[in-house]
């Protein structure tokens, strides 16, 4: 079967199925050829809804998973959109096929070397992708969207300050076996909305502090 109709089958029976039904996000995903992104070793597993392992013990993120990730941010063309944890720069090129202007942070320097590698395969020259710790950045920078593609055990505010007026936050809270996909907007310069949005566990963002341990 062509990788295309394969491509198809995923979103068909993968993506859609699990309430992603916004067309931008759709017709993105068809746009970026998720077997560029797979290591060589696991291509037999790039439409498989299952995480793909990367190094350093990291792995992709389900594509089900991208989709209501990309369909909770609802990018628009030209707003400025961080991802933490840039991975094989899968997430990356489709954030950036949706229209947006995206900088991505990456803490291991051979997966941002990857990853700058695979987006220009497909001339996405103009996507930012640095060898960065996210919870060292400064948080002086504004940005539309921002993408954690790692989980937090506990909810770390830091992110939020970095949306602008009317800015998007997705983000993954919690420990297996139950974390909580979770959307917050900058509804203004000092107030935010926050929407739980579905259950599920991913990686957790490295160097990312636990919450302190109850004691009676």
């Amino acid at each position: 079967m062509a990788l295309s109709a394969v491509r198809e089958q995923m979103i068909e029976q993968q993506v859609r199925c699990w309430d992603v039904l916004d067309a931008r996000v759709l017709d993105g995903l068809r746009a970026v050829p998720r077997e560029c992104f797979v290591p060589p070793a696991q291509r037999h597993r790039a439409y498989a809804d299952a995480e793909v392992p990367l190094a350093h013990g990291q792995h992709m993120l389900r594509p089900s998973v991208v989709g209501r990730l990309l369909q909770a941010l609802a990018p628009r063309a030209d707003e400025r959109v961080l991802e933490i944890g840039a991975g094989s720069g899968y997430v990356t090129a489709c954030l950036r096929a949706l229209g947006a202007r995206v900088r991505s942070l990456e803490l291991y320097a051979d997966l941002a070397d990857a990853a700058r590698a695979n987006l220009a395969r497909l001339a996405m020259d103009d996507v930012e992708v640095l060898e960065a710790d996210a919870l060292h950045v400064a948080e002086g920078a504004r940005y539309d969207a921002i993408a954690v593609t790692a989980s937090l055990p506990g909810y770390d505010p830091r992110f939020e300050r970095m949306l602008a007026v009317g800015g998007r936050l997705f983000l993954v809270v919690g420990a297996p076996p139950v974390m909580e996909a979770r959307l917050v907007r900058r509804t203004a310069e000092h107030a935010f909305a926050r929407e739980d949005l579905f259950e599920t566990v991913i990686d957790p963002l490295v160097h990312a502090a636990r919450p302190p341990k109850f004691r009676f």
